[in-house]
């Protein structure tokens, strides 16, 4: 049976409280037997009350409190699991992956087929993409001002499939040729104002250090120590602003930005490729940006350039914070940090819209790639029906919904040793985001069993 339920906001903010203040007596959901043989505190009462009601009506009040996962994944039971999976919108969770099993086991149970090369299939992505990018072109081109959105939203999807195409080249996952690789992904983001060879230096570093608190440069959580820095700056505003709410979805825009152009980043030797990548860029610019306003003004720019290039971010975004952002997932420090952990029970895989997929190359399709990331989009699916079989007990799967994205937007932001992520705003409830606890839609399609 599916049904559709809406949140109380903020309504269980106590109830994980009182799992903090119960923490190895009470797992969620379920008081153990050692909580039972002890003399409880009136807090713990009134928590093992609290939770009581919540397992009764789990269904019809679902909630998102603060999201602070106290109790530690590994302590949970099956039922914990997936009590906690249904709170924060996730199909399920998945078990701590056992210490003694490497990355080199994981990859090495998924069959010898998912490696290879299909040059027919590899180039239909490019024909997709090309199709599908000049159908938004016109369609945009002919819609009514009320349709537009509706263009916009097909063209930056259509558009993502650019950077996948790209993506495989910058893996040397699309041909067995490096330069055709280096052609064709330079090519292929050019459209999107994406430097090529910058752009997979960076990316392979994300690959290596996934889920490292520092290393990873795709995404990591707020310090406490840099929200201490950002108090009462503009900074602190506007990154606040960004990575505590909806616009999070557009985040990529100043990734884009700052670790793509600046050739401090990278190594003397790294500086000759990266140059070429940012001259190919460059070079599009020249020629289509004044093309696009000579014919069709700046309207024009804005109506045929710059929405579907929003849209590709929002999709750029969303798929980066989706995969790596969970309330019980933790970044770790590197002393601390297991690969096989972060790539395979760190990543989350996420069911979009089928459509999205088609258009994306599968790209959502994500724990086996980050598991092997020498994986063709195309054989994406077949690796994650190996990972689901052999190790699928510990992996975290969700569809792409409402409840999800609002627990991602309103509390996962600051690290915290203790509970993986608090809020902005763990000492004290502010109004911006406490607006949105209240307004931001919560729905949720549990799937049926």
């Amino acid at each position: 049976m599916i049904n559709s339920t809406s949140l109380r906001p903020g309504c269980h903010r106590g109830v994980l409280q009182g799992v903090q203040r119960c923490r190895g007596l009470a797992q969620v959901g379920i008081v153990t037997r050692a909580f039972s043989a002890t003399k409880k505190t009136a807090s713990c009462r009134r928590f093992e009350l609290q939770q009581s009601k919540v397992s009764a009506s789990a269904h019809q009040q679902p909630s998102v409190g603060a999201a602070a996962v106290s109790v530690p994944v590994e302590q949970l039971s099956d039922a914990g699991r997936q009590q906690l999976a249904h709170q924060y919108g996730y199909t399920k969770i998945g078990k701590q992956l056992p210490d003694d099993v490497t990355l080199s086991q994981i990859v090495k149970s998924m069959p010898s087929q998912v490696f290879d090369i299909n040059p027919w299939k590899a180039w239909s992505a490019v024909a997709i993409t090309l199709s599908s990018v000049a159908a938004s072109l016109y369609l945009i081109a002919i819609a009514p001002w009320y349709l537009l959105p509706l263009a916009w939203a097909f063209a930056g999807t259509a558009w993502t499939g650019f950077f996948v195409v790209g993506h495989d080249c910058g893996h040397r996952a699309f041909s067995k040729n490096k330069l055709v690789e280096d052609i064709v992904g330079t090519l292929m983001f050019a459209p999107l104002i994406y430097p090529f060879e910058p752009w997979r230096i960076k990316h392979n570093i994300h690959h290596a250090h996934t889920n490292k608190l520092v290393e990873d440069t795709a995404w990591h959580p707020v310090s406490k120590e840099e929200l201490v820095q950002w108090k009462g700056t503009f900074k602190g505003w506007l990154f606040k602003t960004f990575l505590g709410s909806p616009l999070k979805s557009w985040a990529s825009v100043g990734h884009w930005l700052i670790w793509h152009f600046d050739l401090s980043k990278y190594t003397d030797k790294q500086q000759d490729r990266v140059k070429i990548s940012l001259a190919a860029v460059y070079a599009f610019m020249g020629i289509a940006f004044p093309t696009i306003i000579y014919y069709t003004g700046i309207l024009g720019f804005l109506k045929f350039w710059v929405m579907p290039w929003l849209g590709y971010h929002f999709w750029m975004s969303t798929f980066t914070v989706v995969h790596h952002t969970a309330p019980h997932i933790p970044f770790k420090d590197a002393k601390e940090w297991d690969a096989a952990q972060a790539q395979l029970s760190g990543t989350v895989h996420c069911d979009f819209p089928r459509w999205v997929e088609f258009l994306t190359h599968d790209i959502s399709v994500h724990v086996p790639h980050h598991v092997a990331s020498k994986i063709p989009w195309y054989n994406l699916r077949m690796a994650n029906d190996s990972l689901r079989k052999n190790w699928g007990q510990y992996m975290t799967e969700c569809r792409f919904n409402w409840r999800m994205m609002k627990t991602i937007f309103t509390e996962l932001h600051v690290y915290d040793e203790e509970k993986t992520y608090v809020p902005f705003d763990f000492k004290k409830e502010e109004p911006f985001l406490q607006f949105q606890r209240k307004v931001l839609p919560n729905m949720y399609r549990q799937p049926s069993v």
